[in-house]
Formats: structure tokens, sequence, C-alpha cells
């Protein structure tokens, strides 16, 4: 591990991910391969219980807000899901995704919110749409309809489905 990096994971914080393509080539430039990584990521996300509160596949680069899965730490969930996907599409480059990724606690819903935002806008920032509603990949439309995509995004249409807290009231 480089010096100066630390990862603080265990700590019950949401986790801001950010990993790139090898090289930064836009290896994820057409539907095909965003398709193939919706669907990897959303098994990883229902077998190890995670849960994800947002997230854009762009050509070169994956963004993520992620919990702590209670099930596997989540550096082992990114490098399985890293292996499972290179896998599938390396093709004939030596490599499909960049080692290392950029991990950022979040704390807080005004965090949580400004990551949420920065995530959603990244197409539009980068000229791909015109707004975020127009790019398929990633979980704007969800928080925007309640409409249920690829990936599972936990969020307050998802909190409604799973119904009403029951207390349990001391005896």
């Amino acid at each position: 591990m480089p010096y100066g990096l630390k990862r603080f994971q265990q700590a019950e914080a949401l986790h801001f991910i950010t990993f790139s393509c090898y090289h930064r080539l836009p290896f994820l430039e057409t539907p095909d391969p965003k398709n193939l990584v919706e669907g990897i990521l959303e098994q990883m996300r229902a077998r190890h219980g995670a849960r994800i509160y947002a997230y854009v596949l762009m050509p070169e680069h994956v963004h993520l807000l992620i919990n702590e899965p209670p099930s596997i730490l989540l550096a082992q969930l990114l490098k399985a899901f890293k292996q499972i996907t290179s896998r599938k599409l390396r093709g004939d480059h030596p490599q499909f995704w960049q080692e290392r990724y950029f991990d950022a606690n979040i704390h807080g819903e005004a965090s949580r919110f400004e990551v949420v935002r920065y995530i959603h806008r990244n197409p539009v920032k980068r000229g791909l749409v015109t707004s975020p509603e127009q790019y398929n990949w990633s979980s704007f439309n969800h928080y925007a309809t309640g409409v249920r995509g690829a990936i599972e995004i936990e969020s307050e249409w998802t909190a409604r489905l799973r119904g009403p807290l029951i207390a349990i009231k001391p005896r």
C-alpha cells in the first residue's frame, strides 16, 4: 500500500468509491459492457447484503456510494467484482481495471446528498447528455421516479417497499 494511504473501513460509514478502467481507457463506452457491469454489481450487492445509494458507469470509470456490507469487507467485495467483470470483459487487453480505487468516507445527510448529486451530474458535466435523466447507466432515474433499474438502490422508495418498522413494546 502506498505511503500515507489509509482506508477507514468497518467504520459504519458510507463510502464514495471511484475506480477506473485500465489506463483510463473507455472500455465502458458502449451499452453491452455497461449492462454486464450493472448485472454483476447487482448480483454482488444482493449476495453480500450491500446497499448501494447511488452509482454511475462512465466510459472509463465508475462511481459508487455504498455501505459496508455485513458479510464481507468492502475491499474484498470490490476485488471480487473487479475480478469477475475483468474476466468477462478484458478481451485481449492486459487488464480491464486499474488496481487501486479511491475511497472517501461519507458522514451525514448533507455530505451524502452532495455525493449523490455529484454522481448523477457526472454524465452531464462530461457532455455525454444534457440532463441526468437521459443517461441510462446511473441511479438518477430511480431517485426521480422510484422505478427499480438494473441495480437496487437504497432510497426512500426502497425503504417504503420494505414497509414500516414494527416497534416492539417492552413488557
